[in-house]
């Protein structure tokens, strides 16, 4: 049964920041592993696993099993997000962080051709689909508890919290990179790249504590535990199927745009035709990732100011323009103008990343919005971002010109634009008696069509 007002949970400032923090911390130190894969996979991937082909050939070789932890993300969304509906949000968290830490330990621990041959590459495809399945299930659940505990002049703030893991865990991935990297050419290729999945063990004891002490979200105790429903994945299909493509349709540039910038560029970058030390890459990618650590909080807190659609919208259009010079200054310097160029494309993604979250929370009523939340985002991130750094790849290869990938980028900004354009926005706050937009002032289950409020 629904709680009563006297009994419903209450929105406190303390509660929400713990969440927040739970919330960080986990999708913080899963990211760390996922972007030590794909970090990885640019650079040493190839030749250790793939080393009967030339190097573009490795590359892309390496890019597919990386895909794959995206094509598994949405098969992760609907088994995580049944247990985060049928049982709660902790739960479900707890148990993806568990797997991704195993999965990345153990291809730390992994033979290479060398040793096994092509078993290496088939065990490296293996569990890259654990953490396919993890982060599938994670993404969604750090939102909705962050996202959960805030009332609605508050969400896109708090929201911001679980965005925070992302550029902290490729800050992380980039700096230990950048740090082995820089012990010698060969350091990585003869076991150095083995250190940064064998650190993850310590990083899940941490975000285990974290994440086990925080409250259960206030919207799954009022909404949702022990009312009759159907099998969430039923109600997702059956009821949110318009939203959820919706949102597939919102993510291009937050999900593929970002690992184009990152990971393609990584590649590219490092490329005999453009010739850039791996070390420079490495160390511009942890300069941009700091400069989008300390602006997505900030940026999140004026979606809550200037409306969350209008942020996204300013940072779909300033991702298009700027991505142009990043990628040309690559080819011709100076290496401190790389730096500049770098930086900036990631604060103008972070205005399409900040706000996304709450974004794409309030496209669903609480039934069933875990799994509905993490099939979209799965979905999306299985067709734009783990198809992109290949497609580019491909792109790149058969037009000899990076201004291919370039054009890529603008459509998948373009498309982005018309989605969220006509996104709805559900408002669930009545959780909160007396909150602004809450069910006690009227306005229980709103939807905001409004272009880019």
């Amino acid at each position: 049964m629904s709680h009563t007002s006297a009994t419903r949970p209450q929105f406190s400032h303390a509660r929400a920041r713990r969440a927040g923090f739970a919330a960080f911390v986990g999708t913080a130190i899963e990211w760390y592993d996922f972007y030590i894969y794909a970090t990885a996979a640019a650079l040493v991937f190839g030749p250790l696993f793939f080393p009967e082909a030339d190097r573009l050939a490795g590359i892309a070789a390496a890019f597919a099993t990386y895909a794959v932890g995206f094509l598994v993300r949405p098969l992760g969304g609907v088994i995580f997000g049944h247990i985060g509906d049928k049982f709660g949000r902790r739960p479900s968290l707890v148990i993806t962080l568990l797997v991704m830490g195993l999965s990345t330990v153990l291809v730390g621990v992994l033979p290479t051709y060398e040793n096994i041959g092509s078993w290496a590459a088939v065990l490296l495809v293996l569990l890259r689909v654990l953490q396919g399945l993890a982060v599938g299930g994670e993404w969604g659940g750090a939102v909705l508890m962050a996202v959960e505990h805030s009332p609605e002049k508050y969400k896109t703030f708090y929201g911001g919290f679980a965005q925070l893991g992302n550029p902290a865990g490729a800050l992380g991935a980039t700096l230990i990179f950048g740090i082995l990297s820089a012990q010698g050419e060969t350091f990585l290729v003869d076991g150095g790249w083995r250190i940064p999945f064998l650190l993850s063990v310590v990083l899940i004891g941490v975000g285990f504590w974290v994440r086990y002490r925080v409250e259960e979200s206030p919207v799954f105790e009022d909404k949702v535990a022990g009312q009759e429903q159907s099998v969430p994945i039923k109600y997702a299909l059956g009821k949110n199927w318009k939203p959820i493509l919706i949102g597939i349709g919102l993510l291009p540039i937050s999900t593929g745009g970002y690992y184009l910038a990152t990971t393609f560029a990584t590649a590219y970058g490092t490329d005999p035709s453009v010739g850039l030390d791996e070390t420079l890459i490495l160390n511009a990618m942890s300069v941009a990732a700091f400069f989008e650590l300390i602006t997505c909080l900030g940026i999140a807190w004026l979606g809550d100011k200037w409306g969350r659609k209008r942020v996204m919208a300013i940072g779909l259009i300033g991702s298009v323009v700027f991505i142009v010079p990043q990628f040309l200054l690559m080819s011709t310097g100076p290496e401190w103008m790389i730096f500049v160029a770098f930086a900036v494309v990631r604060v103008a993604m972070n205005f399409t990343y900040a706000p996304v979250a709450t974004i794409l929370s309030q496209l669903f009523k609480p039934q069933a919005r875990y799994t509905s939340i993490s099939l979209s985002y799965g979905l999306a991130a299985a067709i734009w971002a783990g198809l992109s750094p290949l497609a580019a790849t491909l792109l790149w290869d058969a037009t000899g010109t990076v201004w291919s990938v370039i054009g890529l980028f603008a459509a998948m900004g373009a498309l982005g634009l018309v989605c969220l354009a006509i996104a709805p926005q559900h408002v669930d706050d009545d959780v909160y008696p007396g909150a602004v937009g809450s069910a006690d002032a009227g306005t229980e289950g709103t939807w905001n069509k409004e272009s880019f409020k």
